[in-house]
């Protein structure tokens, strides 16, 4: 959210300008229909879009409520490849490493896909919903690990101790599944952000 409001602050400055920018959200929780009060689109919308001059036709989101969600992944991946690709992929962290929703697993999706939500990726996005992990979707529709790498910069912030550990995995580690963020080595022009806590367990 600070970043959110930095933006907002930018734009009312004069000193940003969203007009031309096309926004691709990273992921949506499945079941969810764009304007239901916990999906990502309303935040989004509510917290940012509606405070900025992006254009609403320019802002594409996935559809957590589309009843075909592998057509809805694959028409994702299209208007991506129409757009030209993403030239500034905008990441945050999971304590467990995961970053849009592709969790830890033996595997990844390359691109966009549906994504089944670990419980601890669950509560913390408690908050969306009242603080109830039982009223938390259980499944997602998700940016693939692929589809993330394809694009030209990324930027991912982190901040807190409870993310420490995994950013010392992430920038430290080796690469593997089972911590999604350590692929971004795999990148040839990333900027990590954090604050002193997320940065805790870093050597030097």
């Amino acid at each position: 959210m600070p970043v959110y409001e930095s933006l907002i602050r930018e734009f009312e400055a004069g000193r940003v300008d969203f007009s031309r920018v096309i926004i691709f959200s990273l992921d949506e929780f499945l079941g969810l229909g764009r304007n239901h009060p916990g999906s990502f689109h309303t935040l989004l919308r509510t917290r940012l879009f509606s405070r900025i001059n992006v254009r609403p036709s320019a802002v594409h989101s996935l559809n957590g409520a589309a009843r075909n969600r592998e057509e809805e992944c694959a028409r994702y991946e299209r208007s991506l490849r129409r757009a030209g690709g993403i030239d500034l992929q905008v990441l945050g962290l999971g304590a467990n490493g995961h970053v849009a929703f592709n969790e830890p697993g033996p595997w990844l999706h390359a691109r966009t896909h549906q994504a089944r939500l670990l419980t601890e990726t669950r509560r913390a996005n408690a908050g969306l919903f009242g603080g109830r992990l039982a009223d938390v979707p259980r499944e997602a529709l998700s940016m693939g690990m692929g589809t993330i790498l394809a694009a030209r910069k990324i930027a991912l912030l982190a901040t807190g101790e409870s993310k420490a550990k995994a950013v010392a995995q992430m920038l430290g580690g080796r690469c593997s599944t089972q911590m999604p963020a350590s692929l971004l080595q795999l990148h040839p022009n990333v900027e990590v952000f954090l604050d002193r806590e997320a940065a805790s367990h870093l050597a030097g």
